[in-house]
């Protein structure tokens, strides 16, 4: 049986992947870092080895055990960890140390690079979830109002271009005011903060970096994202089609329909 390495960060999203892959009659190694990835993980796998964040070399060290040659990112892992007193194993430090910066998505390439170049493929992180990404369209039944789409307009530009600079993918818009970015936060929180100074009707778009690595640091959209909305009394949110990841869609339609929350893909 062929096997599939799953580097798992916090959330459903491991879960998730392992579940389709299993379908599909894949072996299941996964690899959790402690604090960080969801015991839960451990029933949707075949096998759960656990390694610190600060290890890379041990990293490495399991997927090599356990036979991998292809494997899958999948799952948050909060980038202020990098600021934080870790004691960084000689491999970890070294692979930092060679950064030009310590953005996001240079941090991810750079580890996907060094696993690729173990002889392991990394995955695009949606090769399991494809059925995840909505086409364009508004996916509830309220459709946003043309002060709200002339929002979303000027807030899109303005979040490609923060993705750009791998600052963030997310804006908080009003009345085409920017009204919060996200950075290290994440989104949730940006959305919330942005809420607080703008007040009720806010706009909010996450898009996809302009050159976007779909083996890592895909947006995500889900539960926690609507009760975030829900909190800033976010009258919008726009995602980017095709590469967006909508996770428990039903379950947030349905919900964001009775909060009149209109959901737009773009």
């Amino acid at each position: 049986m062929e096997s599939l390495g799953i580097i798992a960060g916090k959330g459903q999203f491991p879960i998730l992947i392992a579940n389709e892959a299993r379908k599909k009659g894949l072996k299941t190694i996964a690899i959790g870092f402690n604090g960080i990835t969801s015991p839960l993980l451990e029933s949707h796998v075949d096998k759960l080895c656990w390694v610190d964040l600060a290890s890379f070399s041990k990293l490495i060290k399991k997927l090599k055990e356990e036979g991998i040659k292809k494997t899958v990112l999948a799952g948050h892992v909060h980038h202020v960890n990098i600021l934080k007193e870790i004691k960084f194993d000689l491999r970890t430090f070294r692979l930092l140390k060679q950064l030009v910066n310590k953005k996001a998505d240079s941090i991810l390439k750079a580890v996907a690079d060094e696993i690729e170049q173990e002889g392991i493929q990394v995955l695009d992180s949606t090769t399991f979830l494809t059925f995840l990404l909505p086409p364009a369209g508004v996916l509830t039944k309220r459709k946003p109002t043309k002060k709200e789409m002339k929002d979303i307009e000027f807030g899109f530009e303005i979040a490609k271009g923060i993705a750009g600079f791998d600052i963030g993918q997310t804006v908080v818009v009003k009345d085409k005011t920017v009204v919060a970015v996200e950075a290290m936060e994440g989104t949730d929180e940006t959305i919330k903060r942005g809420g607080q100074i703008g007040g009720k009707g806010v706009v909010v778009i996450k898009v996809s970096k302009p050159k976007q690595d779909m083996r890592f640091d895909v947006p995500v959209i889900g539960y926690h994202t609507l009760q975030s909305l829900k909190k800033a009394n976010a009258a919008v949110m726009a995602i980017e089609s095709g590469k967006t990841l909508f996770f428990d869609q039903e379950a947030v339609i349905a919900e964001a329909k009775v909060e009149k929350i209109c959901l737009v893909s773009l």
